[in-house]
């Protein structure tokens, strides 16, 4: 990658994203949406003339776009004060699942569905990252503005990515997928009355989201196939754990569990990477303490235990 063009490039992206916020009177996202319609050709803005041509000039490829879309979502982020629900899976985080991906699947194409998929910044990771396989990949997510955001991302950036507003809670009918893959997010689910059809469900109060899309997104999932779920790290202690650890018996085993570094996320919402396969037999648990992600020993040893305790 060409960091000097991703510099020119990002600094280009938030000058026009701030034209466009300042003109339109609205956010950084909105904003954002705007610049990457405009450069697409895609704007009826007709009163906006952005000056595309320079970005378009320095001939990003798909992963300098995508360190691009990573600057520019920090820098929303920070702008709009979002939830944690909403802030986008940090790039190291996405590089770890990435090589668990490489790891696990060793076929040339791969189906991916993703439960929230946010900014879409995963999924660009993804995509971007794993150059050895065809991914065909669908994200679902409620939020209309990450809907709009993560596919004007995806136009620009030109990667197959398929986003579509659907509550993943509430059941579809897709045909099953090689992989499911989620940064969960956490809380509780206000519809009682689709909760109580999950296995998770708690007859005393809400039930937790994240415990229903792991649920629910098994059902989609192919026999003996994976899950990789950024998930609370006490996840298996928490309330209603009982519930989800009797799930679990029943449909799933827990391949490995990866603790993370407590610096990457914000006070309170500690978490770690969950492998998850669906079957009932299998040896016990990988469990690993990523102390790290920019420590190069740290990362290769994961890496080296990894590939022992899983392949």
């Amino acid at each position: 990658m060409n960091m000097e063009k991703i510099e020119q490039a990002f600094a280009l992206v938030l000058r026009n994203v701030q034209l466009l916020e300042s003109q339109l009177s609205t956010h950084f996202y909105e904003g954002l949406i705007e610049q990457n319609a405009s450069y697409t050709g895609k704007s009826d803005l007709s009163d906006v003339r952005l000056m595309q041509d320079e970005l378009r000039a320095l001939a990003l490829t798909k992963k300098e776009w995508q360190k691009v879309y990573q600057f520019a979502l920090v820098k929303g982020a920070k702008a709009m004060h979002l939830q944690a629900n909403h802030q986008l899976t940090p790039d190291a985080i996405g590089y770890i699942v990435n090589f668990m991906v490489e790891t696990l699947y060793r076929g040339s194409s791969l189906s991916v569905l993703e439960l929230g998929s946010g900014t879409g910044n995963l999924a660009e990771t993804l995509l971007t990252g794993v150059s050895d396989k065809t991914i065909t990949y669908t994200g679902f997510e409620v939020d209309d503005l990450m809907i709009d955001l993560s596919a004007s991302i995806a136009d620009v950036m030109q990667t197959d990515a398929k986003f579509l507003q659907i509550d993943a809670i509430r059941p579809q009918v897709i045909d099953p997928v090689d992989l499911l893959v989620s940064d969960l997010p956490v809380g509780y689910y206000p519809d009682d009355e689709v909760a109580k059809r999950s296995a998770v469900a708690s007859e005393d109060e809400h039930t937790y989201a994240h415990h229903l899309l792991m649920a629910q997104g098994f059902k989609y999932l192919k026999a003996d196939s994976y899950a990789i779920f950024i998930a609370p790290s006490d996840l298996l202690s928490s309330g209603q754990s009982s519930l989800l650890k009797k799930w679990l018996t029943n449909y799933a085993r827990i391949a490995a569990v990866i603790t993370l570094p407590e610096g990457i996320f914000t006070e309170h919402h500690q978490k770690a990477i969950f492998v998850l396969q669906k079957s009932t037999q299998g040896k016990a648990p990988f469990v690993f303490p990523l102390t790290s992600l920019t420590d190069p020993e740290i990362v290769k040893g994961f890496m080296m235990q990894f590939k022992a305790n899983m392949v």
